[in-house]
């Protein structure tokens, strides 16, 4: 088949009206012949009709085209681009896709987007951000920093070259910290027999056995630590779910899985602290409260690094400490120098 803009010859004469037509008309008369061009916009799947009609005795000649070819080729090209509109329009529709919510850490605003308080801007310009403190001014900076309307934990952040996903890097170990938490640990023991009379004498707030461990079952975690006779362990392993993700799973190396259960309460109760390397190698660590005294938190202080530094793990190659911040629960970090605070010494020592 021609193009569009072709002039096909098809029906007679008759099949084309004048009336039919487009209103406008053009004649371009010659000296033997007239040619009238009625000109008609069709759509491009429209044919053209034309017409030849002779007289014998004028001799003249009329030719009707139904339509101009160049009207039709522009009624073609505003359908193209009507099409092509309507194609962009679909493609961009389609191509539109819908991103999932983020949820948990991915969820959190980014460290520049986030917005501080006016409280915690104004604190932050006691320290300087890069600075490397010694031990004494960064405790006394501490102290400045902690002003909110309750008493707030200090914390210690030590960051360690350990990859913990390698078993002999792993770090995990208590502390007794000699001017203890300044927090009320509330102990619970799971015992049986004679041991029973023992944990309540020396000062456990929970004693139980296995009525204690389908307390837990149930939902029960009205306590800070839970320590547990070695005997008691096969029927503590089913709280293993349960305890586990809370921190509060009785485990030889934390000494909340022993035999010497006074004691052991009696640890805690004084300030023994569990502490363990994070899957990024960091060890967050309470040391105290802000209202301590500069002494005390000090003090503290020295114990957790040096417990730290004692329990260094057999595969750990290399620089040990590669940084350490401490800070109150709701104030900037403030950096340590490593070097004045492994060689740190009290006048008592």
């Amino acid at each position: 088949m021609a193009s569009s803009s072709s002039l096909m010859l098809t029906h007679a004469a008759s099949s084309v009206h004048p009336q039919d037509l487009s209103p406008s008309l053009r004649s371009f008369l010659l000296p033997n012949r007239t040619f009238s061009l009625y000109p008609l916009v069709l759509k491009p799947s429209k044919w053209l009709h034309l017409t030849f009609h002779k007289d014998s005795q004028s001799r003249s000649s009329h030719a009707v085209a139904a339509a101009l070819a160049a009207e039709v080729e522009v009624a073609e090209t505003v359908d193209e681009k009507e099409e092509g509109a309507e194609d962009d329009g679909s493609a961009t529709t389609n191509t539109v896709t819908t991103t999932k919510p983020k949820k948990g850490k991915a969820a959190l605003p980014l460290k520049r987007d986030r917005t501080r308080s006016k409280r915690f801007l104004e604190i932050q310009k006691l320290r300087e951000r890069k600075q490397e403190y010694d031990l004494k001014t960064a405790i006394s900076l501490v102290k400045e920093t902690a002003k909110t309307k309750f008493v707030e934990t200090v914390e210690a952040h030590f960051r360690l070259n350990i990859d913990p996903k390698y078993n002999d890097q792993q770090l995990r170990a208590t502390v007794n910290l000699p001017k203890g938490t300044g927090k009320p640990v509330k102990v619970a023991v799971l015992t049986q027999g004679e041991k029973f009379d023992e944990a309540k004498n020396a000062g456990a707030d929970l004693v139980g056995g296995e009525d204690l461990i389908e307390q837990i079952k149930g939902g029960f975690m009205e306590f800070d630590k839970l320590i547990a006779s070695p005997d008691m362990m096969p029927k503590v392993a089913s709280l293993g779910k349960i305890l586990g993700p809370r921190g509060l799973m009785p485990n030889p190396k934390a000494g909340t899985v022993t035999a010497n259960i006074p004691q052991a309460i009696a640890e805690f109760k004084q300030g023994k602290v569990e502490y363990r390397a994070d899957k990024t190698g960091i060890v967050h660590l309470p040391f105290g409260k802000a209202d301590f005294s500069e002494e005390d938190l000090l003090v503290n202080l020295l114990a957790a690094v040096k417990s730290v530094e004692a329990n260094k793990p057999s595969g750990a190659k290399g620089v040990y400490w590669k940084s350490a911040h401490i800070c109150s629960a709701m104030g900037p970090s403030i950096r340590l120098n490593i070097r004045e605070m492994l060689d740190y010494r009290l006048s008592s020592e």
